[in-house]
């Protein structure tokens, strides 16, 4: 049985809120096997849907965006307690468990 956490990796995101109400992702924050943080400018966000995260499971808005010129997917995953400060996390799968 495959451990489906082992492919997801909460990320730090910097995000902006439009006046609309849309959140727009601007940048990963990644913290690499060093414990190193590593910031990875968000290029352009290509499509914004409520989709699966087929290897880490779970189901959310997943962001298909360009880093550096590559075409990747940013998971966000909504909170189910909608009171507090809190109203998800973000996500990437890892490429290999």
């Amino acid at each position: 049985m495959v451990n489906r956490n082992a492919f997801k990796v909460t990320v730090e995101v910097l995000v902006e809120f439009r006046r609309d109400g849309v959140m727009i992702p601007r940048e990963i924050l990644w913290i690499d096997e060093n414990e190193e943080e590593i910031r990875y400018p968000i290029d352009r966000v290509k499509d914004v849907r409520q989709a699966a995260a087929e290897k880490a499971g779970g189901l959310g808005d997943r962001y298909t965006i360009l880093v550096n010129g590559r075409e990747t997917y940013l998971f966000f995953e909504r909170c189910v307690n909608r009171s507090g400060r809190v109203i998800g996390t973000w996500f990437v799968e890892r490429r290999s468990a």
